[in-house]
């Protein structure tokens, strides 16, 4: 994290998962997270009159906003423990008691709540994040009136970077990241970092306020995953540095973003590069398919199948 000075000094740093299974402590700057903290209050809001319910631990960056948002604000935080955080019963019990109007969390909670037939007895501002938001969640949580966000960003750029308010029901495909947040720039960018095509998919590449110093001594890791920003002159943000995600995505003809997996998941047929993230994508728009997954095995003849 050689960019970390007096300057510009860290807020905190974070270990998430390797390829390599060795974790990477993440720099996080101090700049990046007040402008977080900023971009949600204007995007979403959260005022003295809201109570919000903590679920997340610690150890996940998405707690920062729990945390923090509305300590700003002047608002109530609740904070669960671990065991009502993952009790249907005890969750639904908080949520009413404690008189909740404010709940992030990762779709396997929003899911524990939605199966076992809950309905909020008040409205409630709901961001969901960490893992793709399944359209049929969605849908089911629009449908007990949830006022409810879709949150996308890598620990690198410092929790969310991009948000999608869900007002209308999704059919099929998959939910849109949406917009960057404030002070951030999104990028869809080919093999040769030249931005592609509305609708083409390329990596996702993010600048802005929200980028981080970089991995706390992996400078290695650092340049690999950290590149100069090609477009800094025309770049709204003016970011030094881009973080490339290894995330699939396109831009829709509205300017929002469609996030279609990861890079990883792409492989070869007959020699042609397929992204198994966008076959899935189509088959989901099927009205009959509520999930898809694509894979890659070997035919009788050694080639490649999906």
């Amino acid at each position: 994290a050689t960019r970390c000075t007096a300057q510009k000094p860290m807020a905190y740093a974070i270990y998430t998962s390797g390829s390599t299974g060795k974790p990477k402590g993440v720099a996080i700057p101090q700049q990046a997270f007040v402008n977080f903290l900023y971009a949600m209050d204007r995007d979403i809001g959260i005022d003295s009159n809201d109570v919000l319910l903590a679920v997340t631990t610690l150890s996940f960056d998405i707690a920062g906003l729990e945390i923090f948002l509305p300590l700003l604000k002047g608002a109530q935080i609740v904070v669960a423990s671990r065991d009502d955080a993952m009790d249907d019963r005890a969750l639904i019990q908080l949520i009413n008691q404690r008189r909740i109007t404010f709940l992030q969390a990762t779709p396997a909670t929003w899911n524990l709540l939605v199966h076992s037939n809950w309905r909020p007895p008040r409205s409630i501002k709901g961001l969901c994040g960490g893992e793709p938001l399944p359209p049929k969640l969605a849908n089911e949580l629009l449908a007990r009136g949830v006022d409810l966000y879709n949150v996308y960003g890598p620990t690198e750029t410092t929790v969310w970077s991009s948000l999608y308010h869900v007002t209308d029901s999704v059919k099929g495909g998959s939910v849109s990241i949406g917009r960057p947040i404030a002070n951030t720039s999104l990028f869809v960018l080919d093999d040769a970092h030249n931005p592609v095509p509305v609708g083409i998919a390329g990596e996702l590449y993010i600048g802005g306020d929200g980028v981080a110093f970089g991995y706390l001594g992996r400078a290695d890791l650092t340049a690999e995953r950290f590149v100069p920003n090609p477009f800094r002159s025309e770049d709204p943000t003016h970011s030094e540095m881009l973080y490339r995600t290894g995330d699939l995505a396109r831009y829709l003809p509205d300017g929002r973003l469609e996030c279609l997996g990861r890079l990883d998941n792409q492989v070869k047929v007959r020699g042609f590069r397929i992204e198994l993230g966008e076959i899935e994508a189509v088959l989901s728009r099927h009205p009959a398919v509520s999930e898809g997954v694509v894979s890659a095995i070997k035919g009788e003849n050694g080639d490649a199948l999906l």
